[in-house]
């Protein structure tokens, strides 16, 4: 405990740097002008800066990822406010009283309800991750190679099931991308695999262009099928974004369940900001203190979705840093982030050094909820400018970021080329209604299942009961199997919230809403 508590304690103090707190406010905008802009989304604004942090250390990499993440999210509830589009599927929600309240002239009311809520689901969120992840990093130490195996197979099934709202889908995506991940040199005795003469694959496909493509470059060809869209002039407004005392008081306990609700659901692998904020705004309604708002613009039920897609932020990283599973796509995009940077998700991570630099993040993390706060209030008349940028200029401008990031990391022709294959790829997955943070997954967790089953099988000599040999093990199957159930109990609980969401009204953006957006 005690060295825990210095670990703290260094984070805190090496996050306060300058260059940390530059870095935190540069990520935050940029994720808010992300978040702000319907179509982009946290995942694909994450990938599509992921290689800005090579040259950074990795707690200064994973803070500006923390940065962009968290302000996205935030982001969207601005377009949602004023325009009547979410920025981001996790805004859907904050929408439905957002704009009834901006047409009630109390746009700036709502948008600081927002912010404040945002900021509140979001620092309530980093006192579970300084609380849970300790805890689950123990129990890790304990895993072997067996362990590591089944704590893979359970990652692909909730992902893969819970994401694409289909078993058959999910297990397609997480199989294509399982075979991707088996290209390069064998982990074990060094064949090489797949890999077409091109000696840049034998340490298999780079993940950042795999990130890129998939995330980024398959959106950008998504929104050129369409018809180039002009945004809807975002409402001018007045009145102040602070809430006085009594306000505060009258939404802080719509603030302490959402939070809950939030955070729960961001620990849940596969779950993810989309259903989180729906679960928040329909609580908040249950439980009001002024009911007769709802659907007339009601400013609890904006905080109920926002302090609830908020809480999922720090609640999503809990089970991505200790056990590398990825609480949503973000995440995924995140622990790819871990990678690169040479690190491996788990109990690892906090012990000796990586501990400095894990708890640099959290303490960093934290903070990222201040700034968020403060350049939300101050800038929030300039974002709602930023929602009109219109698709035409949007589409060539992330293209050029695709191309330029993915020929950074090596300065070879061949990333850019793999990031197009994906892109392509991307495009297809989510055509054909498969999902592409599935295929992430597996390619990340692929080599670690391959190599816990390989060496369980070495070291048992080909007895294969030695995966099954320790109570541990049989938890994960456990967890596995609820993982392939868990597409029917999720998608039961979306359908109900958006249902009772709708009511009582017609919202046209949450019946257009693209499928794979909302697992994003």
């Amino acid at each position: 405990m005690g060295e825990t508590l210095q670990f703290m304690g260094q984070g805190f103090i090496l996050a306060l740097s300058l260059t940390n707190l530059v870095i935190m406010a540069i990520g935050v905008t940029i994720g808010i002008v992300i978040g702000c802009l319907p179509g982009l989304s946290a995942a694909m604004g994450v990938a599509l800066l992921l290689p800005l942090t090579f040259s950074m250390e990795a707690s200064s990499g994973l803070i500006m990822l923390g940065a962009i993440y968290c302000g996205a999210i935030f982001g969207g509830s601005i377009s949602a406010i004023l325009i009547h589009t979410p920025g981001t599927p996790a805004a859907a929600a904050t929408a439905i009283e957002g704009y009834k309240m901006t047409l009630n002239g109390q746009a700036g009311k709502a948008l600081g309800t927002a912010t404040f809520s945002s900021f509140f689901g979001g620092l309530f969120s980093c006192i579970a991750l300084y609380f849970f992840t300790p805890i689950l990093a123990a129990l890790a130490m304990k895993f072997g190679s067996p362990e590591y195996f089944w704590l893979s197979i359970f990652g692909l099934t909730i992902i893969a099931g819970v994401s694409s709202k289909s078993i058959l889908k999910g297990l397609i995506s997480g199989a294509l991308g399982l075979l991707i991940s088996t290209i390069g040199m064998d982990p074990i005795d060094g064949t090489q695999r797949f890999m077409f003469g091109q000696s840049s694959l034998y340490e298999g496909i780079n993940v950042t262009c795999a990130l890129i493509g998939l995330f980024s470059l398959s959106q950008v060809l998504i929104l050129a099928e369409d018809k180039i869209k002009e945004r809807a002039k975002a409402k001018k407004f007045k009145d102040s974004l602070l809430l006085s005392k009594n306000e505060i008081k009258d939404l802080l306990p719509t603030w302490l369940r959402s939070s809950v609700i939030g955070t729960l659901t961001g620990i849940l692998p596969g779950a993810g900001a989309s259903i989180a904020c729906f679960l928040g705004y329909n609580t908040a309604r249950q439980f009001a203190k002024y009911p007769e708002e709802f659907d007339n613009g009601s400013f609890e039920g904006v905080a109920g979705s926002e302090a609830a897609n908020n809480a999922v932020t720090g609640g999503s990283l809990i089970p991505t840093l200790t056990l590398g599973i990825p609480g949503e796509s973000v995440t995924a995009v995140l622990m790819g982030g871990l990678v690169i940077q040479g690190l491996t998700p788990g109990p690892n991570l906090f012990v000796g050094e990586n501990a400095v630099m894990t708890y640099t993040f959290f303490a960093g993390f934290v903070l990222i909820q201040f700034f968020m706060l403060v350049i939300g209030l101050i800038g929030s008349k300039g974002f709602a400018q930023i929602s009109r940028l219109s698709d035409k200029i949007l589409i060539p401008a992330v293209t050029v970021l695709c191309v330029v990031g993915s020929f950074a990391i090596h300065r070879n022709l061949l990333d850019v080329v793999i990031m197009f294959i994906f892109g392509i790829i991307g495009y297809l997955v989510r055509k054909f209604g498969l999902n592409n943070a599935a295929i992430v997954l597996a390619l990340i967790l692929g080599p670690i299942g391959e190599k816990g089953l390989r060496r369980s099988l070495a070291l048992s000599d080909g007895n294969p009961m030695i995966l099954f040999s320790s109570p541990v093990s049989w938890v994960l199957i456990a967890l596995s199997i609820f993982g392939i159930m868990s597409p029917f109990i999720m998608a039961k609980f979306e359908k109900k919230a958006v249902e009772e969401a709708k009511s009582g009204d017609e919202f046209d953006f949450l019946d257009d809403t693209d499928e794979d957006d909302m697992d994003e």
